[in-house]
Order: C-alpha cells, then sequence, then structure tokens
C-alpha cells in the first residue's frame, strides 16, 4: 500500500493537475466544463486529473443532474505540511550544526 506521502506528491507532481487543484481551491467548486475552459487541455484529460486528485483525496466530487461538481479538500494537504514541518526542524538543526563547527573553525 503506497505512503499517503508518495501518492500526495506523485500527484501532485503533475502541473496540470496540480494547476487544478488549486484553482479549486481558490476559486471553489466547479464543474468538469468549467475547468477544462480553463485549463487548456481536452475534457478527458481533465477528467482523467480530477480521478486522480480524487483517489488521492484531494477533491470531492458532487453530481447534480448531468454535470459532476468538484470541490478542493485542502485538508487532505495534512500529511504534507507534516512533513515539511519535519524536514524544516531537520535541516534547522543540520544548519546550527554546520554554523557551530565553521565557528569552531574560525578561532
Amino acid at each position: 500500500m503506497p505512503d499517503a506521502h508518495d501518492t500526495l506528491f506523485r500527484t501532485l507532481a503533475d502541473p496540470t493537475r496540480r494547476a487544478i487543484f488549486e484553482r479549486l481551491c481558490r476559486q471553489g467548486e466547479q464543474t468538469v466544463g468549467a475547468l477544462t475552459a480553463q485549463s487548456g487541455v481536452s475534457q478527458p484529460a481533465v477528467s482523467k486529473h480530477l480521478g486522480v486528485l480524487k483517489q488521492a483525496g484531494l477533491v470531492l466530487d458532487r453530481h447534480a443532474g448531468r454535470q459532476t461538481h468538484y470541490s478542493a479538500q485542502p485538508g487532505a494537504l495534512a500529511p504534507l505540511t507534516d512533513w515539511t514541518v519535519q524536514m524544516t526542524g531537520f535541516w534547522e538543526s543540520r544548519f546550527d550544526h554546520l554554523e557551530d563547527l565553521l565557528k569552531r573553525m574560525d578561532q
């Protein structure tokens, strides 16, 4: 079973998918047609990207008649936020150690 981090990184690595997700975060719920009109790619391609985003838990869909509306789920980014915080702490510690070493070398 893939790690949540891997799934999210892989999903958001694609620039078109990332742009669709960002658009949904900024502009709110949209139909496939509206997303297609703004994306510069075909409707089948947008639908495929939305399917990948949905599998990763980054979007939810809502059916209304013949249209499907998609909305972003920014809370699904929590594992990436947690990972970023951990990595920030790791690198800050490493840079502090490097700074101490350089100071000792200058003495």
